[in-house]
């Protein structure tokens, strides 16, 4: 049975939440920005009517998910004083208040992602580090808890390049991810992962360690300027390997990518390669190619304007020792995230996509100090 403190720290986070993010300026905000889809020749310019649309619907999220709030709080309120003459029984309210706390906490931890690129997609790439099949079956195990983390939360994804392991797992994989807030919870996971457990492929059964390192940047949309010197790409075709039919195996259909860059503030030259097999048309893996580069261009810009150069550096660590942002104990059933110090015990869980407390703590240590 809660409490009336615990239904009064309700409203009063429900009446914060209000001001914070400014409701009934974003309703009039909302009705103005629909007002400009009504002209004559709205729709004659889909780039700028999707990006207008686009900004109508973030807009009304917040105003929705307050809402949602907001009727919650009122329900349980009614709940509070039904209670007195039988009408509720006290695990009703129990499961009405955990329901509304959780739904306060997201609608506060979106509240934080207050950055430009918080919004947008992701592309998320991860890499195998030394140690050969182990630790491609580690690549693989991550890749399928942020496929699994995307499915529960509606995300849509794509395997944009995958490179299968040796014997088993992959040795990389790149995915897109398309969403609400997509890189605004997912680029907690930017850094270096690492396994201790029993290996299935050592024969000795001893205790293994393995390491993957998860690279985040944010996915650009045709709304978004970046600016490609065509002088500097150049392309590859090849036939594509893995499953997908003789069609796969016998047309050029992948892509590679070359741009040579020269980054602006620093001089350094470096070689971006991307490549593509995520379709069977050849020109659709050329596009999806370079919506990748131009990501990757947009967020070493957005390193430069954010000043974070040294959160950069800290992503390119070496696959190691010593480096990692989380360890994943499969034998002492422990999950534990080294910048925030939030661990827990269901190793299962967190395997199978549920590492919301984990993005949530990191949020809560950093993002304040990132906006």
């Amino acid at each position: 049975m809660i409490t009336q403190e615990q239904l009064k720290q309700c409203i009063e986070r429900q009446v914060a939440l209000k001001k914070y993010l400014d409701i009934d300026n974003k309703k009039i905000e909302v009705e103005e920005e629909e007002l400009r889809t009504h002209v004559p020749d709205f729709w004659e310019h889909p780039k700028e009517a999707q990006a207008q649309m686009k900004k109508i619907k973030d807009i009304q999220a917040w105003i929705d998910g307050y809402t949602e709030i907001e009727k919650a709080v009122g329900e349980l309120q009614l709940a509070w004083d039904f209670i007195k003459e039988g009408l509720v029984d006290e695990a009703e309210i129990e499961t009405m208040y955990n329901d509304l706390i959780g739904k306060i906490e997201a609608l506060e931890l979106r509240n934080m992602l207050r950055r430009e690129e918080d919004k947008m997609g992701v592309v998320l790439k991860i890499n195998s580090g030394a140690g050969g099949t182990e630790s491609q079956d580690w690549a693989s195990m991550l890749m399928r808890m942020y496929l699994r983390y995307c499915e529960k939360h509606g995300y849509k994804t794509s395997i944009a390049n995958i490179l299968d392991g040796d014997e088993a797992g992959i040795k990389s994989c790149t995915i897109n991810v398309e969403g609400d807030m997509a890189y605004g919870y997912l680029k907690s996971e930017n850094g270096v992962h690492r396994l201790v457990r029993v290996s299935p492929y050592n024969a000795q059964g001893k205790r293994m360690t393995s390491f993957a390192s998860v690279f985040v940047t944010p996915l650009v949309d045709d709304t978004i300027e970046v600016k490609v010197d065509p002088a500097l790409l150049s392309w590859d075709t090849f036939r594509s390997g893995g499953a997908g039919g003789q069609n796969v195996n016998k047309v050029e259909s992948g892509v590679r990518l070359r741009y040579q860059f020269t980054d602006p503030y620093t001089g350094e030259q470096e070689e971006i390669l991307i490549e593509n097999t995520e379709t069977r048309d050849q020109p659709k893996n050329k596009e999806n190619a370079m919506r990748q580069l131009r990501s990757i261009l947009y967020d070493k810009e957005l390193q430069h304007r954010l000043q974070e150069q040294a959160k950069v550096e800290a992503g390119k660590m070496k696959i190691e020792w010593g480096s990692q942002i989380r360890s994943y104990v499969f034998d002492d059933r422990r999950v534990k995230d080294h910048r925030t110090n939030f661990q827990t015990s269901d190793v299962n869980g967190v395997m199978d996509g549920d590492i919301d407390d984990f993005i949530k703590a990191y949020l809560m240590e950093f993002a304040a100090v990132e906006s």
